[in-house]
């Protein structure tokens, strides 16, 4: 397999081009087989490259947690392996990147690179319905939410939580 892309510097050392490519091959085709029996056009190229540019963007870690990413584990997640496992097996996955649509109804290839686990909760809701979920689930356990840098954020009150795209 050629090298079609410039490995992000911050994968030097930890995944090999070829294992880089080859996610990034799997990724986009899966977008766009999704994408496709929604009815929208796409094409592998754009979503390889739209792809990239968000794997770049994310410098290594989590665009919704901010944590760091576990890139070692990109390629090697098994079904098999996950069926004798179970749960045990899935959780020590928690941090494979994965791509997740910005918002799952756009038409336009819009990625960012998330933690598995994170892609999992936000599923198919937009940022802003998925950020108020976050924010019932910490108060429900007890905490106070904040929007750093400011005193006070005007989040949807719980009726007027937008709901998955």
């Amino acid at each position: 397999m050629s090298k079609k892309h410039a490995m992000p510097a911050f994968l030097e050392g930890t995944v090999t081009p070829q294992a880089y490519e080859r996610w990034l091959l799997g990724r986009a085709a899966a977008h766009v087989k999704r994408d496709r029996k929604r009815g929208h056009t796409c094409t592998g190229a754009a979503y390889r490259e739209s792809i990239h540019q968000a794997v770049i963007n994310s410098e290594g870690r989590d665009a919704y947690t901010g944590e760091e990413l576990d890139w070692r584990l990109i390629s090697t997640y098994r079904n098999e392996d996950s069926e004798l496992g179970r749960h045990a097996y899935k959780a020590g996955f928690a941090l494979l990147p994965s791509v997740d649509h910005v918002a799952a109804e756009a038409t336009a290839a819009s990625f960012k690179i998330c933690a598995w686990r994170t892609n999992d909760a936000k599923n198919d809701m937009s940022v802003e319905a998925f950020v108020v979920l976050c924010k019932k689930v910490l108060e429900h356990a007890g905490y106070t939410v904040e929007r750093r840098g400011s005193l006070k954020k005007n989040l949807p009150t719980r009726n007027q939580v937008p709901g998955p795209d």
